[in-house]
């Protein structure tokens, strides 16, 4: 059967600080202070909160540092609780679990090529991370932060550590983020561009990426709007190493699928944003409908996240 990841981390909470009106920085702890996992900027982690519910987070303190893991939580109150459960009644001394770290989010510190690294709101976490890795790194970077004054909890952090390298956007100061001048300016110096933020500000990114054919990496924290799907009917999935094949109905994801067949799949979000369950793909055409995977990755057609794409033809093969 289908499972969810499991918490193998416990964490104590050793700092909980309002940063902005909406933002929260947790410090984390082992329990017992033993080392802490290695991760690279862009990771995240998965928060298991109480009544079961996984929420996932970026981690924004030092990589180098195997002590603590630093997080910062928008507390938003039409979410679905569980950034208000760690705003208003998570404390320090609390005890929490966590799984990971687990990235799809790429960053190479020490690349010859400069970084542009573009963060809208809490978008600026594993933003921060990179940033302070090519600066330690010695990589050329600059930093653009944009959002509105209370969702802004690290700008004054960034502007003492980045200096002029950061450049903020502050809404309430009219201080408007000009994607196309930032592109062109990134085409000129041979950048690649690195942005972390809301759906509109991605898709807006990504536009001028491809205008200026300059390299892009992105990370989204909301799912993609789901659309008709390519394969209206019911199809097929040969699950290899099972030896089973099942089938998908039409109003069926391949998760809830693969979970009626009793075969495991770890899975956390269930809206394609967190990786966890990632599966190869051996042969078939997918339609992905998660909001991870590049255009280049889509191309290869080699894996996928069985919480919400499908198949895009009558049968699918998949290395489980």
């Amino acid at each position: 059967m289908s499972a969810p990841a499991t918490g193998d981390i416990p964490l104590e909470v050793i700092g909980h600080e309002r940063t902005a009106d909406d933002v929260v920085v947790l410090t984390l702890a082992h329990r017992d202070r033993a080392p802490l996992p290695l991760w690279q900027p862009g990771a995240h982690i998965d928060l298991f909160l109480p009544g079961g519910d996984i929420r996932q987070y970026s981690l924004c303190s030092d990589p180098a540092d195997r002590a603590v893991w630093r997080l910062g939580v928008l507390r938003e109150e039409e979410g679905r609780g569980g950034s208000r459960w760690i705003a208003d009644d998570l404390r320090v001394g609390d005890a929490i679990t966590a799984a990971g770290p687990r990235s799809h989010f790429p960053f190479d510190p020490s690349s010859p090529r400069p970084a542009v690294l573009v963060a809208g709101g809490i978008g600026i976490t594993p933003i921060l991370a990179m940033a302070s890795a090519a600066q330690q790194a010695g990589r050329d970077y600059e930093l653009h932060y944009a959002g509105h004054r209370g969702r802004m909890g690290f700008l004054d952090e960034l502007r003492d550590r980045h200096g002029d390298r950061l450049v903020a956007h502050v809404t309430e100061e009219g201080t408007r983020l000009d994607l196309t001048a930032l592109a062109d300016g990134a085409a000129t110096a041979g950048a690649e561009l690195v942005c972390c933020g809301p759906t509109r500000l991605i898709d807006a990114l990504t536009a001028e990426a491809e205008r200026t054919g300059i390299p892009l990496t992105v990370e989204h924290f909301e799912p993609a709007e789901l659309t008709v799907p390519v394969w209206h009917e019911t199809f097929e999935v040969e699950l290899a190493l099972s030896g089973l094949t099942i089938e998908v109905g039409p109003d069926q994801s391949v998760l809830s699928a693969i979970e009626d067949a009793g075969v495991l799949v770890l899975s956390s979000c269930t809206e394609g944003t967190c990786g966890t369950c990632e599966t190869p793909v051996l042969s078939g055409e997918v339609d992905h409908r998660d909001s991870i995977l590049s255009p280049a990755q889509r191309a290869r057609n080699d894996l996928m996240f069985v919480c919400v794409s499908r198949a895009a033809c009558p049968r699918l093969v998949l290395d489980l």
